[in-house]
């Protein structure tokens, strides 16, 4: 069971990526899975969550109306595609899946719901 995060990289300030989350040896559409990104020193933060159960999407209030997560099922990946960037986006986005009734419809946003981890991809918005 291995979550495998990537897209990361160096951007300058406006422009996009697109991360991608590939799940092996379990079907991430089952799942429920959620962004999250951490700078040195401070807590991990919940980004985006993209629901098993009704196909919802969230996003915590920095990103919204910049990011949108998506999921290709028969590839067992989501994506997070990130336009907009801006240096505050700067840190170590992990992905996240998990079975646990609590953010099935991505009610809960704390990590410790979450059961599978990505390696983490480092994002870095800078001119």
């Amino acid at each position: 069971v291995q979550l495998q995060a990537s897209g990361g990289g160096l951007v300058q300030p406006g422009g996009s990526l697109r991360l991608s989350c590939v799940a092996s040896g379990f079907t991430l559409g089952y799942h429920t899975v959620g962004w999250f990104r951490q700078v040195a020193g401070k807590e991990r933060e919940w980004v985006s969550c993209s629901s098993s159960s009704d196909g919802m999407t969230y996003f915590n209030d920095p990103v919204k109306g910049r990011f949108t997560i998506s999921r290709d099922n028969a590839e067992n990946t989501v994506f997070l595609q990130m336009d907009l960037l801006k240096p505050e986006d700067t840190a170590v986005y992990y992905c996240a899946a998990g079975l646990n009734e609590s953010i099935r419809r991505c009610q809960r946003t704390e990590p410790s719901w979450y059961d599978h981890w990505g390696q983490g991809t480092l994002v870095t918005v800078s001119s």
